[in-house]
C-alpha cells in the first residue's frame, strides 16, 4: 500500500467516529435506512455466503488475522523498533478499516431505536410487579419441570443435541414471524463457535461475528441454556444489537416456540434473571420466593452454575470490563449491566401482551 493511502487510511479514523456519532444521534435515520433498509440486505448475503459452511468461518478468519499479525511484528521488530511511527501509523490503518467494516456490516445497529420502541411497552417497572411476576414465572417452571419429568425433584434433560436445538431455534423463528414480521429468519447461520473453551474462560455462552454474520455458540454449554443463547444470538443477527434486547428476543422466541422443552428453558431462564435483580432489591422475599421452586428447576440452574464455576479464572474480571468497555463506546450507557435489565422488558411485554 502506498504512503499516501495509508495516511488517507489512516486519517479517516477520526473522521469516522465523528461520523457515526452524528449518524447515531439520529436514531429514526439509522432505523430506517440502516436497520430495517441496507442491513437487512448486507446480513442476508453474509448468512448466504457462509451459513451452509458447517464450522465456523469467521473463527478462522479471527485465529488467521491473529497468526498473521503476530508473524508480521515478529518478522519486522527490527524495523519497528527503528521507525515506531510507521508501525503506528499501521496500526491506525488496520483500525480505521476495521472500524468502517464494523459499523457497515452490523454496528450501525447500536443506535437504532430501542426495542421498547417497537413493541410499544416501557421497562420501569416497581418491585410489586417484579415479585408478582417472579411468582407467574415460577409457576410456569414448576408446571413444566414437573410435566417434562414427571417428578418435581428431577432436572430437566433436553433429548436434543446442539444441530436439533439450531434447528429447532430456526422454526421458532418461523412461528414468530406470524405476529412480528421484522423478526422473520431466513438462511440459518447459527454455528458452535471454534472457540468455545476460550468463551468458556472468558465468561459468555455465546457472540455474534459481525464481519461474518455468524451466530456463534458456546458449544461446551450446558443443553439446558442453549435454546435462550440461540436465541439471543439470532436477535443480534437480525440486526438488535442491545444485550437486553436480544434476551428479550431470545426469550420471547424460545416460549412461542411449540416445544415444551423449550418452552421450559424460556421460563426458567427468565425467572433467573428476575430472582437475581429480586436478591439485590429485596433478600428476605428472593429467599422466600426460591423456597417455592420445584427442586428439579433448582438442580437446573445448579447445572449452570457449575459449569461456569468450573472456568473461573482470575482473567475473568478482565474479559468482562473489556466488553462492558466495548458496549459503553457503542451507546449502551448500562454495559454489561444492559444483560439483566431484560427484567423491564419482561414485565413491560407481560403486562401489556401476557404470555
Amino acid at each position: 500500500m502506498r504512503p499516501k493511502v495509508k495516511t488517507i487510511i489512516a486519517v479517516a479514523l477520526p473522521v469516522q467516529i465523528v461520523l457515526v456519532k452524528w449518524i447515531g444521534s439520529y436514531p429514526a435515520f439509522v432505523e430506517q435506512y440502516y436497520s430495517e433498509g441496507l442491513y437487512p440486505i448486507i446480513s442476508r448475503m453474509l448468512r448466504i455466503l457462509f451459513g451452509w459452511i458447517p464450522f465456523s468461518m469467521g473463527d478462522i478468519i479471527y485465529l488467521a488475522l491473529f497468526v498473521l499479525a503476530g508473524r508480521y511484528v515478529y518478522r519486522n521488530w527490527k524495523k519497528i523498533k527503528e521507525k515506531p511511527l510507521g508501525f503506528l501509523k499501521d496500526i491506525a490503518v488496520v483500525l480505521s478499516i476495521v472500524y468502517f467494516a464494523f459499523h457497515f456490516l452490523w454496528g450501525m445497529n447500536y443506535y437504532r431505536q430501542p426495542i421498547t420502541w417497537k413493541l410499544g411497552i416501557e421497562k420501569e417497572y416497581t418491585k410489586e410487579q417484579l415479585v408478582s411476576f417472579s411468582r407467574y414465572l415460577i409457576q410456569l417452571s414448576n408446571q413444566y419441570q414437573v410435566q417434562l419429568t414427571g417428578d418435581s425433584t428431577k432436572a430437566v434433560k433436553l433429548p436434543y443435541n446442539r444441530k436439533e436445538v439450531f434447528q429447532l431455534t430456526k422454526t421458532g423463528y418461523g412461528q414468530l414471524k406470524e405476529d412480528y414480521p421484522y423478526l422473520e429468519y431466513k438462511n440459518q447461520s447459527l454455528k458452535s463457535s471454534l472457540f468455545s473453551i476460550p468463551l468458556s474462560y472468558m465468561g459468555y455462552g455465546g457472540y455474534l461475528n459481525p464481519f461474518s454474520n455468524e451466530a456463534q455458540i458456546n458449544g461446551i454449554t450446558p443443553i439446558y441454556r442453549m435454546p435462550t443463547v440461540s436465541g439471543h444470538e439470532v436477535g443480534h443477527q437480525l440486526g438488535y444489537s442491545a444485550e437486553d434486547a436480544t434476551n428479550f428476543i431470545g426469550f420471547l422466541v424460545t416460549s412461542k416456540n411449540d416445544d415444551p422443552y423449550f418452552k421450559y428453558t424460556a421460563y426458567s431462564h427468565a425467572l433467573g434473571y428476575c430472582l437475581s435483580d429480586l436478591a439485590r432489591k429485596d433478600e428476605p422475599t428472593f429467599k422466600k420466593l426460591v423456597e417455592e421452586l420445584n427442586p428439579g428447576v433448582k438442580k437446573n440452574y445448579q447445572e449452570v452454575t457449575q459449569f461456569w464455576e468450573r472456568y473461573q479464572n482470575p482473567m475473568e474480571p478482565l474479559f468482562k470490563s473489556i466488553f462492558n468497555t466495548f458496549l459503553k463506546a457503542n451507546n449502551q450507557e448500562e454495559g454489561i449491566k444492559s444483560y439483566n435489565s431484560v427484567v423491564g422488558l419482561l414485565i413491560g411485554y407481560h403486562h401489556k401482551y401476557g404470555f
